[in-house]
């Protein structure tokens, strides 16, 4: 069998122990609080509670990706032990971290000729990357070997369905997403945006939900509508909160209710600071495999 490591970014948002678990090696994007620089490290340097409870208090926020020296120094180890790569990275859409890492493998290729390192741009993010790359590890247990488990990669990862819908409007305000005139009358209203990522990994409104219970639906009547096999999905399904850990708990409790095949219990994990930061507090996000999307 080959001898080859799954790696990705600490944006895949799973916990430490999860990727413990499925031997999925990770390396830390970085942020800052307040002037005080972190690792983006799974919520090691600041618990996530306390991270978000600093955002809804008006802490700021500013976040960097991994840069093509750490990257050299991250993968290295690996080459040097006769190990191949096969690394995701973080949307495109959303960050340049991708080019770090190719610059990185170019270094690298140099020095380790007989190794081989795929990079890959996930188009996804937070834990819908993060299912992605659980769902890479299972393959790799039971036995595919790197370049048949790199061609299905590029040929299913768009296939990884990611819906978002947030509680508070201001970080989308900030970002762009949302114009202050709109996210004014918005708050007034009572909005939840519901918004998705599309195939060139963006995240792209949907539509302006009123109220959070009419959005829990909305959310996952979207699930119904893309999931593979429908209500028959028997996939995994996963969410990740900002700091709105009961208003995920909702929405996991819909899907169990509705979806009877699923793998498993609906896994809710966290936010992590770098998605976070854009995001804000108040942020659920649902992640499942469903047909190609394609807008």
């Amino acid at each position: 069998m080959q001898d080859y490591i799954l790696s990705c970014c600490s944006t895949a948002d799973l916990s430490a122990e999860h990727f413990s678990e499925k031997n999925i090696h990770y390396v830390c994007f970085h942020f800052s609080l307040d002037g005080e620089q972190y690792l983006d490290d799974l919520g090691h340097s600041i618990p996530f509670d306390n991270f978000y409870s600093a955002m809804a208090s008006g802490a700021a926020t500013m976040t960097s990706q991994v840069n093509t020296d750490e990257f050299v120094a991250y993968f290295t180890p690996f080459l040097e032990k006769g190990r191949d790569i096969l690394h995701v990275c973080l949307s495109s859409g959303l960050t340049g971290v991708i080019n770090s890492a190719h610059t990185a493998k170019d270094i690298l290729q140099e020095r380790f000729p007989q190794r081989r390192i795929y990079i890959v741009d996930s188009l996804g993010a937070s834990s819908g990357y993060g299912l992605i790359m659980d769902t890479l590890a299972e393959k790799k247990a039971a036995g595919m070997d790197l370049d048949s488990l790199y061609t299905w990669l590029e040929a299913h990862k768009l296939e990884m369905h990611h819906w978002f819908f947030s509680t508070t409007l201001e970080y989308y305000i900030k970002g762009g997403r949302i114009s202050k005139t709109a996210g004014f009358f918005g708050t007034l209203l009572g909005v939840c945006p519901l918004l998705n990522m599309d195939n060139n990994g963006k995240l792209i409104p949907r539509k302006k939900v009123r109220g959070k219970k009419r959005v829990i639906t909305e959310i996952v009547d979207r699930m119904a509508e893309h999931a593979q096999g429908g209500l028959s999905y028997g996939g995994k399904c996963y969410i990740s909160n900002a700091g709105c850990y009961e208003d995920a708990r909702a929405v996991a409790d819909l899907v169990e209710g509705r979806f009877k095949n699923l793998n498993g219990s609906v896994e809710i994990n966290h936010v992590g600071t770098t998605i976070g930061s854009h995001t804000g507090p108040g942020t659920v996000a649902l992640f499942f495999w469903g047909d190609s999307r394609n807008d």
